[in-house]
């Protein structure tokens, strides 16, 4: 082949790449490349860090009282159960009398009669000059003590043959020690009645995070089986050791009296304490990108991809505290921010433009 011919060949070679290129000879070269992105308008939110505990409702052991017989007897009727609400005055018990509380009583009784009669007498003799001021004196001692031990005896309930024990107070019955026909001595705590008003939730915490717990912090209680209904509470106070059975340490939580009714005794709580708060502006966790010069973020400058160095904070649910040159309202990308440079042009999916804050 001759040398003329195969230049001609090359021209045209490098001719046909030019055109392939560029469509034809003298047409303009397409726009800069982009990326497809999603973006966040960047706003101020509350996020929040938090310590899990586990507990069971519990009464307040303030709020506890123990119902004791007042003497010797019989349980004749139980009028309560295990768990049972009761109202203030209701019956509790009937507790019929013992043979040897009502000889007692009548032991009293005689007493106070002798007592009276002794005075008498004494003051007869008084008259007479065949006594003296002071055997008055000790007879209307000797009368004034008979009745002191005959009123003991009367508020103990001896002098009936059965006497009612009511409940001081509205409150939950949490503790029955005795049943109906048994034989009882005096002072038997018979019942525990709790109010229910007073209910007070131990939770566990795990000894790494326990120190960043204090007296006063807001708790969200939940119960375990029923997470829709949440309460706010505060710590009451904080333990100082470890719970031999739960390897836990005891964080207090007084559930406030007007949400008492939201829980039962004996149920399984998760609570939520807020242990730090930070208002801060706030991103997806997939906006913040981080390389050897730190934590980023890419904003939509007039529809150009602009890197802003960030300090990230508290995290929360998949949002993301950061501070920088932000502002509320400004452009972030959250998708497609992997592939971006700075001053790169950015465009979006023809479906969306925006994810919402």
């Amino acid at each position: 082949m001759r040398l003329g011919s195969l230049f001609i060949l090359l021209s045209l070679a490098a001719l046909s790449g030019v055109v392939a290129a560029g469509g034809e000879a003298g047409t303009p070269a397409e726009d800069a490349p982009s990326v497809l992105v999603r973006e966040q308008t960047l706003a101020t939110r509350t996020l929040s860090a938090t310590v899990a505990g586990y507990g069971r409702v519990q009464a307040d052991p303030d709020q506890i009282t123990s119902i004791a017989l007042p003497h010797a007897g019989l349980v004749q009727d139980l009028w309560v159960r295990l768990g049972q609400r009761v109202k203030a005055g209701d019956p509790v018990l009937t507790l019929a009398t013992a043979p040897a509380a009502q000889v007692a009583y009548q032991q009293a009784k005689a007493s106070v009669d002798s007592a009276r009669s002794g005075l008498s007498q004494t003051e007869k003799l008084f008259k007479q000059t065949l006594a003296t001021r002071s055997q008055v004196a000790d007879a209307r001692r000797n009368l004034r003590d008979a009745q002191s031990q005959l009123a003991a005896q009367e508020r103990l309930g001896t002098g009936e043959s059965s006497k009612v024990l009511r409940a001081p107070f509205s409150g939950i019955v949490i503790q029955l020690s005795v049943t109906q026909g048994q034989r009882v001595q005096a002072d038997t705590a018979a019942v525990q009645l709790a109010s229910g008003q007073g209910l007070v939730v131990p939770l566990g915490v795990e000894l790494e995070d326990i120190e960043s717990v204090k007296p006063g912090q807001t708790v969200i209680l939940s119960p375990v089986f029923r997470p829709g209904v949440r309460i706010a509470a505060q710590v009451h106070e904080v333990h100082a050791m470890v719970d031999p059975t739960t390897h836990l340490i005891d964080v207090l939580v007084n559930v406030p009296s007007r949400d008492s009714g939201a829980f039962v005794l004996g149920e399984d709580l998760r609570g939520t304490i807020v242990v730090q708060q930070e208002h801060a502006l706030a991103v997806s966790r997939s906006a913040v990108l981080q390389d050897a010069a730190g934590s980023y973020v890419f904003l939509d400058h007039a529809g150009r991809a602009r890197r802003v160095a960030v300090t990230t904070g508290l995290e929360q649910d998949g949002w993301v505290a950061v501070k920088g040159p932000l502002a509320a309202g400004d452009a972030v990308v959250v998708l497609g921010n992997y592939e971006p440079t700075d001053g790169l042009a950015v465009s979006f999916p023809a479906d969306t433009t925006t994810m919402a804050a």
